[in-house]
């Protein structure tokens, strides 16, 4: 089976010298992973995280560029650059990363 890119949605918690902001309880992170499957995708970039000093606690897919475009998602050209980047690479990109923050005080 050849490889394809999945569109996956990690939640991180804290560990020490993960480098988000002090006051953050974890993070969100987009990432797109090569694969066979979504299965292998998920468990290299779980690898790749944990390598990173992140705590990965859960993923999310959201499917290949075709399964994404089916369902009608609009993916842009800066999107699809790193997509293909992750294909020619056998890699896993982290595309953006949101630190979460506890909203009880507000």
């Amino acid at each position: 089976m050849a490889q394809q890119v999945y569109t996956l949605l990690v939640q991180v918690g804290r560990v020490e010298g993960d480098g988000l902001p002090k006051d953050a309880t974890g993070a969100a992170l987009v990432c797109y992973a090569s694969g066979k499957d979504e299965e292998e995708a998920v468990r290299e970039t779980v690898a790749i995280l944990k390598q990173a000093d992140l705590a990965p606690i859960e993923v999310t897919g959201h499917g290949t560029i075709d399964e994404r475009l089916a369902e009608g998602h609009d993916i842009p050209a800066e999107e699809r650059a790193l997509m293909d980047r992750a294909l020619t690479e056998n890699a896993v990109i982290v595309a953006q990363i949101e630190p979460l923050f506890d909203d009880e005080d507000d």
